[in-house]
């Protein structure tokens, strides 16, 4: 089997498991996730507009001190940039169905609350398909640190995601079940 072909069975079963754990609720996740936020300061904060069945980073995102943002998809290829957002502020579909601030202002963030189909132990994560996030953490890493931390429901773990080299690790991967901080 192919690698595509791999990932693309990874992703039928993985939006499986993500919508049955979605009717379950997020649990203590948004608990912990504050937790971990909180240790950051008033770091720019990137999270994102949930949709479909991912869990829900909103609540926990309007607590946040410093500068939010979401991510606006500029084109395929592309990495994403973010736009700053507040609670209540003027929102537009963008690319995806998923909302973006109607006022474009950019910002830089140093954290990240990635969304996925999928993650396994070591730090890797399955999305969509773009490679948006993989191409997004790649640039930012390259001018500075920057930490990412996967959100996501424990049923959502894999044994192994299934990886090609362009593929970025997350720093922490945050579920109803706790932290998993990957080995290094």
């Amino acid at each position: 089997m192919s690698l595509t072909e791999q990932k693309a069975e990874a992703r039928r079963a993985a939006f499986a498991a993500r919508k049955a754990a979605h009717a379950e609720g997020p649990g203590h996740a948004p608990e912990i996730l504050a937790e971990v936020l909180a240790g950051c300061g008033s770091a720019p904060l990137a999270g994102y507009m949930p949709i479909r069945t991912e869990i829900d980073p909103l609540p926990v995102m309007a607590r946040h001190t410093g500068p939010v943002g979401v991510p606006v998809i500029q084109g395929p290829g592309r990495p994403l940039v973010f736009h700053r957002w507040t609670p209540g502020c003027a929102m537009v579909a963008g690319e995806f169905g998923a909302l973006i601030p109607e006022v474009a202002d950019p910002i830089v963030p140093r954290i990240l609350i990635v969304p996925m189909l999928a993650f396994d132990q070591r730090g890797y994560r399955l999305g969509y398909g773009g490679g948006f996030y993989d191409r997004t953490l790649e640039m930012l890493r390259a001018s500075g640190p920057v930490i990412a931390i996967g959100y996501a429901y424990a049923a959502q773990e894999l044994p192994e995601v299934p990886i090609e080299p362009t593929d970025q690790p997350l720093d922490l991967i945050v579920t109803e079940a706790g932290i998993l901080a990957p080995a290094p």
